[in-house]
């Protein structure tokens, strides 16, 4: 016995377990299931609010009244096929892309503020 077995306790080698094949089993479910929960908390609803703005932007239409990405609240012009002219102010018109479209704003919101 060594002076140093009395702070630190030996250690000592166990035997392998006996189901050596349910180990690759149980170390295959972990990352399998890690995958799964990625997938339902980062990757599906990334996707779901993709296809809603998707859905938004081909029913805008004229006389929409929109804000885009950077705060700018306007009244959609014209509608080209990736920009659209929004008019922020009488007379001043802008071109966006149609990427750049935050939000549809409910009717009359413009006019209130």
């Amino acid at each position: 016995m060594n002076l140093l077995d009395l702070v630190i306790s030996p250690a000592y080698a166990q035997a392998a377990p006996a189901g050596g094949a349910g180990g690759f089993g149980m170390s295959l479910l972990f990352p399998i299931l890690l995958i799964a929960v990625m997938y339902f908390l980062m990757i599906r609803p990334q996707m779901k609010r993709q296809k809603e703005h998707r859905a938004m932007l081909d029913k805008l239409s004229k006389g929409d009244e929109v804000i885009t990405n950077g705060g700018i609240a306007g009244v959609v012009g014209d509608i080209g096929e990736n920009f659209i002219t929004v008019e922020i102010a009488d007379n001043v018109r802008i071109r966006v892309q149609k990427g750049a479209i935050a939000n549809v704003l409910p009717k009359g919101t413009l006019k209130s503020a």
